[in-house]
């Protein structure tokens, strides 16, 4: 059965926050919200979680994820960036936006995209996620909740209560959150590409 948090959107409660970390390190795919709509997210190191989130994502190997990152500090570690791409991410983050970057060695692989090696990148700019970020110590693997088979992401609760199954374990409900998904972004090529338009505003990345 899903449990269910309630903290507070701006001030979580540490003892909740630590509760949620300590979930996904046990091994639970979780929702939780962010500055644009509500995400999916579990444990970066462990498979079996990874194949319940995209279960529950609707969603199979070749669907991009994305390392949800307390700032860029650990960017290095996971994926490649120049130096043009890196003043982008400066820019956009901490925001509504994802990116798509070539990984490192070290990524494992089955988090990569199996034909490009690339995944997705993104600091949110959101209390709650920022606070869990931090408890946890390391990124979440994390994918926009959208329903399978529907193509608008989620950002109440309450619809995520009523709809996702039981084995989702945890939804920390900060209340609702911005109804769109990320706008995201291709860094992979010789000029980025705009793969969709969400959250994040083009205009303030120099891409409007």
């Amino acid at each position: 059965m899903t449990q269910r948090f309630y903290v507070h959107p701006d001030n979580p409660q540490l003892r909740l926050i630590r509760q949620a970390a300590q979930m996904l390190r046990d091994g639970a795919v979780i929702a939780y919200p962010t500055d644009s709509s509500y995400a999916l997210g579990c444990h970066l190191g462990d498979a079996d979680a990874l194949r319940r989130l995209r279960q529950l994502r609707g969603v199979d190997d070749k669907h991009h994820l994305t390392l949800v990152c307390a700032d860029l500090s650990e960017l290095g570690k996971y994926a490649r960036v120049d130096n043009s791409a890196f003043r982008l991410l400066k820019m956009a983050t901490p925001g509504p936006y994802t990116f798509i970057l070539e990984g490192t060695r070290e990524v494992p692989k089955r988090l990569l995209h199996p034909k490009r090696a690339t995944l997705g990148l993104r600091v949110p700019d959101h209390p709650v996620v920022q606070a869990l970020l931090t408890e946890l110590g390391e990124p979440i693997l994390s994918a926009t909740l959208i329903p399978p088979d529907e193509e608008v992401a989620l950002n109440d609760p309450e619809a995520i209560a009523e709809r996702m199954p039981p084995s989702l374990g945890l939804i920390l409900d900060a209340g609702q959150s911005p109804e769109q998904a990320t706008t995201v972004i291709d860094l992979t090529g010789d000029s980025p590409e705009v793969l969709r338009v969400g959250n994040g505003p083009l205009v303030r990345i120099g891409l409007g």
